[in-house]
């Protein structure tokens, strides 16, 4: 286990490295100056060179990128004053120092990602398994007819049609906002709770269909079949047997999806005006906010990463026969 962590957290650094590199190169290829956000419309050259040096701009692009990795790891210092580590560096647009402002607004993404993980397993792993339990009925039909119609929508076409029913028209639930949950924890609720089912419909149908399968599968593996002869009930061998063999799939395309999920949180803070990290990368680019965008891009990148080896090493818990080296 440990010489597979120690594979995998290696990969996650190049992989990182890459992301970085092609997004910080990719950023100087756009016509416009950076410096010019931060130097207003009356700008003259005199003042635009010295906003080149205070950002570093005057630099070549790779000793700016090395500064800006190297950052990261120990600091640096910019006009505005010394960035501890992690240092993303100040933001173009406000000056506002970018690790910052991601530490703000990830609660919102992260609450997002969370809630509509939690609402898409729940019912899409339900709603699979209960397809496949009754495989062949008006039940499996239904469900799985739902689930192919629900799987082409889009959260942006989704977003609007929900708020017009549920809030602007029938007032029954109010309009989504963010509120810490350490502070109101049912405000927290129902303040997502319309972004989540938003969210997770997508996610939801595809999973069903994937529970569904992947059930269908396990059903007919020997073990099973095995346990049957032995004379368990059906319910034990769906539940005790099918239903855990079901889940390795399943955890797979979990752990895959999980970007997926992240940017489809982060469409779903700009469909309802929540100011997470969504909305942040969105304003950023068209600031042409090279710090933001960075920082944005590799904190999101991590998290992905990283929960992405958890889900690998979770693998031989959820089944024995499964093991990491």
């Amino acid at each position: 286990m440990l010489r597979f962590l120690f594979r995998r957290s290696l990969g996650a650094i190049v992989i990182l490295l890459l992301i970085s590199a092609f997004t910080f190169f990719l950023f100087f290829a756009a016509p416009r100056d950076p410096a010019l956000l931060a130097c207003g419309r009356n700008c003259g050259p005199d003042a635009l060179a010295i906003i080149h040096k205070n950002l570093g701009l005057d630099q070549p692009i790779p000793v700016q990128y090395w500064n800006f990795m190297s950052g990261i790891i120990t600091g640096r210092d910019f006009a505005q004053g010394p960035c501890p580590a992690p240092c993303f560096g100040y933001s173009f647009a406000t000056g506002d120092a970018v690790w910052t402002t991601i530490v703000d607004r990830f609660p919102i993404t992260l609450s997002l990602t969370i809630g509509g993980a939690v609402v898409f397993l729940l019912v899409g792993l339900s709603t699979g398994m209960l397809a496949a339990w009754k495989q062949g009925t008006v039940i499996d039909k239904v469900l799985s007819s739902a689930s192919l119609v629900l799987s082409s929508m889009q959260i942006y076409f989704i977003g609007p049609i929900v708020l017009a029913l549920l809030v602007y028209n029938t007032n029954l639930l109010g309009q989504p906002k963010y509120v810490p949950i350490t502070e109101d924890p049912a405000g927290w609720f129902m303040g997502l709770l319309i972004p989540w089912c938003v969210l997770s419909i997508i996610f939801t149908a595809q999973y069903t269909r994937m529970a569904r399968s992947a059930m269908i599968e396990q059903l007919q593996e020997e073990h099973v079949r095995t346990a049957r002869a032995k004379g368990m009930s059906a319910r034990t061998v769906f539940f005790r047997y099918a239903w855990r063999g079901s889940l390795i799939p399943i955890v797979t395309i979990f752990g895959i999806d999980l970007g997926t999920l992240f940017g489809g949180a982060m469409i779903t803070e700009v469909t309802f005006s929540l100011p997470g990290l969504g909305t942040l990368s969105m304003q950023s680019v068209l600031n042409t906010d090279l710090p933001t965008v960075m920082g944005v891009m590799l904190f999101a990148a991590a998290f992905i990463i990283l929960f992405n080896i958890v889900v690998d090493a979770c693998y031989a818990f959820i089944d024995p026969r499964v093991r990491l080296s």
